[in-house]
This record gives structure tokens, sequence and C-alpha cells, in this order.
């Protein structure tokens, strides 16, 4: 297949920050575009964000209510009201 050659301007410091970012990740500036317009095409739209996380503690919070959540439903609990989830409480504290 052949090859297009795509030229853009973008502001100095954008790509700067862009390239320190990639190179964190692993990749260059120009796969990191091709992995942009291949994933646009899979996803036939805007792709999913890559990003670096520097937030642990929102990564950690996501993480428990992913946790949480595949819990309730292995426990066939994911269903319930809150009144039904202040009755289970009540019962336990009893």
């Amino acid at each position: 297949m052949a090859n297009s050659l795509i030229q853009l301007r973008v502001d100095e410091n954008l790509r700067l920050e862009a390239v320190e970012i990639f190179d964190k990740l692993g990749i260059d500036l120009p796969t990191a575009i091709r992995m942009f317009l291949v994933r646009s095409v899979l996803e036939k739209g805007i792709p999913f964000p890559m990003k670096l996380e520097d937030d642990s503690i929102a990564r950690n919070a996501i993480f428990a209510m992913k946790e949480a959540s595949r819990l309730a439903k292995e426990h066939g609990i994911s269903e319930m009201t809150l009144e039904e989830i202040n009755a289970e409480i009540s019962d336990a504290r009893k």
C-alpha cells in the first residue's frame, strides 16, 4: 500500500510537550500520530485517551469502584435499591 505524507503546523511548545510525553511512553511523534489515525478508524471517532497517570489516588478510587461493581454483579446484588442496601446494613448491625 502506498504511503502518504501528512504535514501539519503546531505550536512549538505543544510539540515539545507532546514529544516529552511520547518519549516516556516509548514512542516517537510520528508513531503516536499513526496510532491516533489507526485507532480513529477502528473506533470510527476520536479514540480513547492515552496518558500518563499523575493522580494515583484517583486511579485507585476508580479501580476500587470497578472492583466493587464487579463483586456486586458476581454476588447478584448490583441491582439493589437504596432501601434494600440500608435494610442489609441494619440487619448486619443487629
